[in-house]
Formats: C-alpha cells, structure tokens, sequence
C-alpha cells in the first residue's frame, strides 16, 4: 500500500512522520504556516537519512530515493491536493487545532484520512463540527515513528469503523505497530502507563527509598530487558506455572497490599527535582543532552536490528 501524504506542521514531529512515510513509499508534501519551515525540514530529513541510511534502516533504499520523495507545498490548499492521508502536527494547543482543522477538512480530498499527532487532547474536542468527522481520529506516535513503531489510534465518538479500519492497514503497511483503541480517553494509553510508572519512580526518589540511577537501573537492567520484546501481560503469563490467571491469583494480594502506600502524589517539579536533577546533570551535563539524544537513536537503531534478526531467527 502506498499513496500521497501530507504533513502539516513540519517541526520534530512532522520531519519524522514525513521520513516513515517516505520511507515506505509513500509520496509526501510538507506544509508549514512559517513560510521557511517546510523547506528548511527537508535540510534537516536529508542529515537523519544519512544516519538511518548508515545503520541499514532505510529497508534497501538510497537517501536520495527517499529524500525524492519529499516536497514542501507552498499552500495548505496544495499541500493536500490528492493526498490520502493528512497527519496534522500543530502544537498542542485547542484553539490553533481547532482552527486549523477547520480550514483542513474542507480542502481535503473526500477519501483522505484526517490524523492528528496530539499527545494530550483528545480527538473529540477539535473534530466535532467538521461536517465529515467521521472521517477524523488521532493517530499519536512515539518519538520518533520512523524508530518506534507503536502508535496509537484513538477515535472520537463519531470516527467510523471504515476509518479506523482504513488507519490500521496504513500504519502496518509503513512498518508502525498500531495500538487499535476502542474510545478515546484522556492520556490515550502509552502516556498513561508511563505516566503510572514515572509516579512511581518520583514518589521512590522522594521518599528516600532510592536514588534516580536506582530507579533507571530497574527499569534498563531488569524489567525492560523483558519489555523490550514482550508486554506487561505476555510477561505475567510466563512467569507462574499455568499463566496469568495462575499469576493473579499467586500475586495480586502483594500488589493489593502495596496499592493504598502508591496512591500520593509527589509533585515533580518540588524537592524531589534538586536530587533528581542534580543526580542527572552530574551524569549527563547539559550540554551533552543533543549527543546523548542521538546517542539513544543510534542504540535504538541497534535494537531494531537486532529485533528483526532475532525475529527471523526464532521462532
């Protein structure tokens, strides 16, 4: 499957919405309200193909068959001209959203699929009166999609069952793994089981139980080497004699008993942040955050690899 996208709003988000498009064959047309921003991307896309190109991430490609693929349109009107898809990536703010989509769904081809990349709000409050909502749902990734594949799908009332349908064949056929929701909820669901670890993890901290390394040290060496290949519930499942139910009815009196002591909040930004930060910065000074960050996408890179051979490999 393949077709014509448009990317609106071409900041972090939109260049790596346009690259896993590209990527997978799709034509892409960038668009920008900031006159220079669309074409100043593709400056930007052309380094990160070179990147992805030198760790065998471009699925056999040449930069410049990808980068080919990849236009800035000079109007919101041709940039949606004929296109399939329109992934949306304004800033998270209501009025701008629903200001934008209003000036989008009229100009958008009727067999388009209008997305937005909204991590917070959720798709009911900008879409409802479109006059072909139905049509309307927010297609949220991970930073970036072009190395994270989960992706969530999250329909307001209205979003029809051909849409949600038409959505999912798209992520999987540009390589995403799409998180099919039933009903849109405040969060979606990647951020909210984050947001429960990272309570957690605050509340740890703030309680002297542990320091900030000790918490990463959990989750890098202990719990998310499982994660990494397998879910909270397949991992439940295979760690009791006869499954889940077997774990639940082992287990769930420990996390009962631990429930009522997780339920205070520490607020991030307090105390809690001087140790945290401080324990950070002496790790990581700040102005090595930017190599850091790629640092994490080249290792990202490396566990796809290394995921996809190890898929071929075993069974």
């Amino acid at each position: 499957m393949s077709g014509t996208t448009a990317i609106i709003g071409s900041g972090l988000i939109g260049r790596a919405w346009a690259i896993a498009f590209a990527r997978a064959n799709w034509r892409v047309r960038l668009w920008d309200p900031a006159e220079e921003a669309a074409p100043a991307a593709q400056g930007i896309i052309a380094d990160l193909l070179e990147d992805l190109a030198a760790n065998d991430m471009l699925r056999g490609q040449k930069v410049e068959e990808v980068l080919a693929r990849i236009s800035a349109a000079p109007t919101l009107a041709e940039a949606l001209e004929g296109t399939d898809w329109i992934q949306e990536n304004a800033p998270e703010k209501l009025e701008v959203k629903r200001a934008l989509w209003q000036e989008m769904e009229p100009l958008a081809p009727a067999q388009a699929v209008l997305a937005s990349s909204t991590s917070a709000i959720v798709p009911s409050l900008f879409t409802e009166e479109l006059a072909s909502r139905g049509r309307c749902l927010t297609v949220h990734p991970i930073n970036p999609p072009y190395l994270v594949p989960a992706v969530e799908l999250v329909p307001a009332p209205w979003t029809s069952g051909e849409t949600m349908q038409k959505a999912e064949s798209v992520m999987r056929a540009i390589g995403q793994a799409p998180i099919v929701m039933r009903k849109e909820i405040d969060g979606f669901v990647m951020n909210r089981l984050q947001g429960a670890l990272l309570e957690e993890a605050f509340r740890l901290v703030a309680d002297g139980v542990c320091s900030a390394e000790d918490v990463d040290i959990g989750i890098r060496d202990g719990l998310a080497l499982r994660w990494s290949f397998m879910g909270p519930f397949e991992t439940i499942d295979l760690n009791a004699p006869t499954g889940v139910r077997d774990y639940a009815e082992r287990y769930q009196g420990l996390y009962e008993n631990l429930f009522a002591s997780m339920q205070r909040r520490v607020d991030w930004t307090g105390p809690v942040m001087e140790e945290v930060e401080a324990e950070r910065r002496q790790r990581l000074p700040a102005d090595a955050l930017a190599e850091r960050q790629r640092w994490r996408d080249r290792r990202l890179m490396a566990l796809l690899r290394h995921k996809a051979k190890a898929a071929r490999e075993i069974s």
